[in-house]
């Protein structure tokens, strides 16, 4: 197996400042902003769009939470995933602007069963979508608003993204 780093430390970090910028041009005055991470490196990605965020822009009305997906999947893999907590705020989804926030967007599933556990725990204004690898091979019409890197790929090849919380280092490396 070969493996290759495709996004330094660096990298990571110039790519969420940039996804926070877009964020934040995205919102109308007045909305509020929640970041909700999909488990594992999505929560921490979304922490950092967060702290991001409030150091661009202090007065911006956000907030952090955590969406588990793994009830609403529909592929096999669910069966093996251990089920995390979501954590919302106090008052649900409703009127929200909600950025999903996961690490790499491929297939299009688990952002598919997000959208289905968005549904199940209230209505928000809006939902848009944050990633900080997008490599295609989609099988669901599901695209990213917010992207840190587009990296085609082939389909035996694999993504890995580290994150110093979870894997004590940043990078991105692609094993073939």
């Amino acid at each position: 197996m070969t493996s290759r780093t495709v996004f330094s430390s660096e990298d990571i970090y110039k790519a969420l400042k940039r996804i926070s910028h877009e964020v934040l041009e995205a919102l109308e005055p007045g909305e509020e902003l929640l970041l909700l991470g999909i488990p594992t490196r999505g929560v921490e990605l979304a922490q950092r769009l967060l702290r991001s965020i409030q150091e661009i822009r202090p007065a911006t009305k956000a907030e952090l939470g955590v969406l588990d997906v793994t009830l609403y999947r529909d592929d096999v893999v669910s069966a093996t995933r251990s089920i995390a907590t979501t954590t919302l705020p106090p008052r649900g989804l409703d009127n929200y602007v909600v950025v999903l926030v996961d690490d790499v967007l491929y297939s299009g599933r688990t952002i598919r069963a997000a959208l289905d556990a968005i549904v199940d725990n209230g209505r928000p204004k809006k939902v848009k979508l944050a990633v900080l690898v997008d490599r295609g091979h989609r099988e669901l019409p599901i695209r990213a608003d917010f992207v840190g890197k587009n990296l085609p790929t082939a389909a035996n090849e694999r993504v890995n993204v580290c994150l110093l919380g979870s894997d004590g280092s940043d990078q991105v490396v692609i094993e073939s």
